[in-house]
């Protein structure tokens, strides 16, 4: 009796998904191509997520930097206000204690003479490359006018909302105050229409297309002369260099192939209406695209940007498209970094082996931060001794904050008496 009912007892049910259902084709469902899904399929770029991860400390420093040096009585602030104060600059992951014992070599930890408490300053050697940055910046006037001229040249009408530049002001190199120092100084060049949106004075789109010539332009002229390609190949290409473990699927050279063939609206040109029945309109307003977020990238000092900061040309530049899909659906050309909180565009032309290719008297201020940044806690005992031997020799000049560093030091004068 056992062996029969073993035989005829089933172990899976005679309807998997029910008597009434079980007849219903299934369905599979295509897997998405979205911008999530290829941030978390793209190749990785070790180099220049350990790069961005510098910079944004970098960033962190320095938003730091600007809030105790608006200090007008003492140079230096006491760490509970600096923990107080830390958030609000951009500072979540590491408490501000921790965060300022981990690089010695720009802040320096005392104890305050007077209220006994715990403060931290800026170290002369990152103060004098501080000011040096900014004296750097002011001199470059002549180059920062032509950095707005480009943008607003850019633009759909003439005109670009100043919160936009005024978040990319570090990036683009330009003075803390530009609107007092450029824009209200070349009144010739530019107007103001309201508090917060600046215009060209002689806009015009016949003259745009002949006063400016983009970045990528160089890199075409230079591939037709030397290497000798047809002008078809270059007229509408764009330098590629994708990543090293980058999957090459059958099918994607010659996708490549016909999108650096295809014309384009190029930056300083007249925009048109896109037509989604022409030839390539779609994939014609998209590298439209392509150009203007590559020549914005070029005007900025170390090729890179966050791409929220990015989002808020969309519309004075008439980029009518998710920008986080159009940068990652070319890899060759951008690489989007999501090391941190934050996510960062590079341009991947300009660096070569996680190094900036093309470089300016600013960038060369901020490479000796980042140094600064890099060490960490190494060469501390050098630095340590360093500071004992301005004590004792009397080498280096120190003010009444800087001697009293060790505690028990004020019990020295009143022996003495």
């Amino acid at each position: 009796m056992s062996i029969l009912h073993r035989f005829t007892t089933t172990t899976h049910p005679p309807f998997h998904r029910g008597p009434f259902t079980s007849t219903i084709q299934t369905r599979f469902k295509k897997p998405a191509n979205t911008a999530q899904t290829r941030l978390e399929t793209r190749t990785v770029d070790p180099k220049l997520n350990l790069l961005a991860h510098r910079h944004r400390r970098l960033a962190l420093v320095l938003s730091l930097y600007d809030v105790v040096s608006a200090k007008k009585r003492r140079p230096f602030i006491s760490m509970q206000l600096l923990s107080r104060w830390a958030p609000h600059t951009g500072l979540n992951t590491l408490t501000a204690g921790e965060f300022v014992h981990k690089y010695p070599h720009v802040f320096d930890v005392f104890t305050d003479p007077i209220r006994r408490n715990a403060c931290c300053k800026f170290t002369s050697k990152f103060v004098e490359l501080a000011t040096l940055e900014g004296a750097v910046v002011c001199s470059m006037e002549g180059v920062n006018v032509v950095k707005i001229r480009k943008i607003l040249s850019m633009s759909v009408n003439g005109r670009v909302h100043l919160h936009a530049i005024r978040l990319m002001r570090r990036e683009l190199g330009l003075p803390e105050h530009f609107r007092d120092s450029i824009i209200r100084k070349y009144d010739d060049i530019f107007r103001m229409v309201d508090l917060e949106i600046v215009e060209l004075v002689d806009w015009n789109e016949s003259e745009g297309r002949l006063r400016f010539l983009a970045e990528v332009e160089k890199w075409r002229e230079k591939e037709y002369r030397e290497k000798w390609l047809s002008e078809f190949e270059t007229k509408h290409a764009f330098p590629i260099d994708f990543p090293t473990g980058f999957k090459i699927v059958s099918g994607f050279k010659e996708r490549l192939r016909n999108w650096q063939r295809l014309s384009y609206v190029k930056p300083y040109e007249r925009m048109e209406k896109v037509r989604v029945r022409t030839c390539g309109g779609v994939e014609r307003y998209e590298k439209r695209a392509v150009g203007v977020i590559h020549e914005l990238l070029c005007l900025t000092v170390e090729k890179m940007v966050e791409v929220e900061r990015l989002a808020h040309f969309r519309k004075d530049l008439g980029i009518e498209v998710n920008l986080r899909e159009v940068l990652l659906k070319h890899p060759g050309i951008f690489y989007v970094s999501t090391r941190g909180n934050s996510q960062i565009v590079f341009l991947r032309e300009m660096y070569s082996r996680g190094c900036l290719v093309e470089r300016d008297a600013i960038y060369d201020v901020r490479r000796k931060m980042l140094e600064m940044i890099w060490l960490g806690c190494r060469n501390t005992r050098e630095l340590r001794e360093h500071k004992e031997v301005g004590e004792d020799g009397g080498d280096v000049k120190e003010n009444d904050s800087e001697r009293a560093t060790r505690d028990g030091d004020f019990v020295i004068p009143i022996l003495e008496s």
